[in-house]
């Protein structure tokens, strides 16, 4: 016989319970957490998120409403949604566009909440639905829970990344606008002492020189920062030495591969990453009349498709078997934009490879005689 509390499992009985009735009381519990893992989606709810509201349309009854963009409008959105759905909380699934710090804490909330939720980028939603005219936040919210809805058997619910890689993410979001502001200043100024004289225009030059070293130190004191908090957790340390271990890529290829892999968790292989920073080539063709060129995609992470360029352009200066190999397939009439796009491939499909056998790079052309 064993002792358990009335409330223990649910069960409300006796204080005393056999070993059957306990086991009764487990496979039932064990059968619902498995029924609402594996719970099917049979509802969807679009949100359009702006800055200070967001408007929520459930998808089959049409049911519409609008809330702050809040905690408080947050706890009120669900319950709202529980009610007029008619649906499980496992049942339902919320989804929305990704808009930066406004959608943010609406993410956190439902993950918090751990119920299922996804991010699905603008772009994807407009041209999966046709044409339309004009725009309103109450039909873009239809939109989005039409969207979901028709998706519903192949969405996967979103998984926030930890809190080490959104302040990462945060931090080279930060770094990358005081990097081009400091470009701004430092062209301009240049230009203006080609031009104007250094005698009555000090505080002209001076004022420029003071904030591009200010955005200089600061731009160090971030870098501190997002090496610190790669530091701090261990899988995140062994993935930054072993990406920085490949020649020619440096520490921000690697700090934003950390970041925009949600450390290497969100891609499978170097292919599909490939495709998203936008070095992947697609064919261009059609029937016998449309023989394009096999090209890559405009539809890509601009910033980390410039890093590989980067990386492929310093591979080719400064690694000998880069070198060779770009100076061989230009031999051959290769069009060197197309030979620096397979060296991109080649350091990406590397970094993969180190990270998934957890070794470091080794250079095996040194050991060629």
């Amino acid at each position: 016989m064993y002792k358990s509390p009335s409330c223990y499992f649910g069960y409300q009985g006796p204080d005393r319970i056999s070993v059957s009735q306990l086991l009764k009381v487990l496979v039932k519990v064990t059968i619902h957490i498995i029924n609402y893992k594996f719970m099917k989606i049979s509802e969807t709810v679009g949100i359009d998120v702006s800055k200070l509201v967001v408007d929520v349309r459930i998808h089959s009854n049409q049911c519409f409403s609008q809330f702050e963009n809040s905690q408080k409008g947050f706890k009120r959105l669900y319950e709202w949604a529980l009610k007029n759905s008619g649906f499980l909380r496992g049942e339902m699934l919320f989804v929305f566009e990704h808009t930066g710090l406004y959608s943010h804490n609406l993410a956190v909330y439902f993950s918090e909440l751990k119920v299922p939720f996804t991010i699905v980028p603008g772009l994807e939603i407009k041209r999966s639905l046709g044409i339309s005219r004009g725009k309103d936040d109450r039909i873009d919210a239809a939109k989005i829970a039409r969207y979901a809805y028709r998706l519903r058997d192949e969405i996967e619910p979103y998984r926030l990344p930890s809190k080490q890689l959104l302040e990462l993410k945060t931090l080279l979001s930060l770094r990358d606008r005081m990097v081009r502001q400091r470009a701004g200043y430092k062209t301009s100024l240049k230009e203006q002492k080609r031009v104007y004289k250094s005698k009555g225009n000090h505080v002209l030059f001076n004022a420029q020189e003071s904030l591009i070293k200010q955005l200089s130190k600061q731009i160090d004191a971030v870098d501190k920062e997002m090496i610190g908090i790669v530091c701090s957790n261990d899988q995140l340390q062994l993935i930054y030495k072993l990406i920085i271990s490949i020649k020619s890529v440096g520490q921000q290829t690697a700090l934003f591969m950390i970041a925009y892999t949600d450390g290497f968790t969100k891609f499978k292989d170097s292919r599909k990453f490939a495709a998203y920073c936008g070095i992947a080539p697609f064919p261009n063709s059609s029937g016998t009349s449309v023989r394009g060129k096999t090209k890559v995609s405009h539809l890509a992470n601009k910033k980390i498709k410039s890093l590989f360029d980067l990386c492929a352009k310093n591979a080719i200066m400064h690694n000998s078997e880069m070198k060779k190999y770009y100076n061989k397939r230009v031999e051959q009439g290769k069009h060197k934009m197309c030979v620096i796009n397979i060296i991109r491939n080649k350091l990406l499909s590397r970094i993969f490879a180190v990270v998934n056998r957890k070794t470091p790079y080794v250079d095996l052309l040194q050991y060629n005689t």
